[in-house]
């Protein structure tokens, strides 16, 4: 017969947890099954990752024409597996597309703390970029690297549709290098930061 002072509810579930996953966790490390289970799913997740874009559904100016375009009939982005959100929480890529003022810079900022890792940031069209027709403007950044990094520019007043589903395309490649050594990137792999239209 089991003590009646003893108190089973110290073990709890979270305790249970933590015992069974030292042990699980000792057990792959010392059969190298974890290593196997952690390049699979590092891979899966990888493939996951560049096959379905979540671009933010923000339209800043006349880009936004553009990549309304983009997702249309004509050059249905859609097939190639961009689904634009209006959730920063369920986004994994930023597109900004138009000029950033000093006023907005904070909004922008905050939408991309908002957004869940792994993301990325595409800036579509000059405005984006350096800034535009208000470059050295009194309230324009110079480009939304100043405040958030970008991983694709695609240059352009305003740039084509065929242009914006290129540098996701180019940003597809760039996740294909994600975890891989650099001594494994051969001399044709792209730069950390891609410009559409680098040859």
């Amino acid at each position: 017969m089991a003590d009646e002072g003893q108190n089973y509810s110290i073990f709890n579930s979270r305790l249970l947890i933590d015992v069974v996953g030292d042990v699980t966790d000792e057990a792959l490390k010392a059969s190298k099954l974890k290593e196997i289970i952690g390049v699979i799913g590092g891979r899966l997740f990888n493939w996951a990752s560049r096959k379905s874009f979540f671009p933010l559904h923000l339209g800043i100016k006349c880009c936004a024409l553009e990549m309304a375009a983009a997702g249309g009939p004509r050059f249905d982005a859609q097939r190639f597996g961009l689904f634009f959100r209006s959730s920063p929480r369920q986004c994994d890529v930023l597109l900004v597309n138009g000029p950033i003022s000093k006023k907005f810079a904070d909004p922008i900022v905050r939408l991309w703390e908002q957004m869940p890792e792994p993301k990325w940031c595409i800036a579509m069209g000059e405005c984006a970029i350096s800034g535009g027709p208000y470059f050295q403007s009194y309230n324009v950044l110079e480009g939304v690297d100043t405040v958030i990094p970008v991983d694709v520019y695609i240059p352009g007043c305003p740039p084509r549709p065929e242009a914006l589903i290129d540098g996701f395309d180019l940003l597809r490649q760039r996740i294909l290098l994600n975890g891989v050594s650099p001594e494994m990137i051969s001399e044709d792999a792209p730069s950390p930061v891609v410009v559409v239209g680098d040859d």
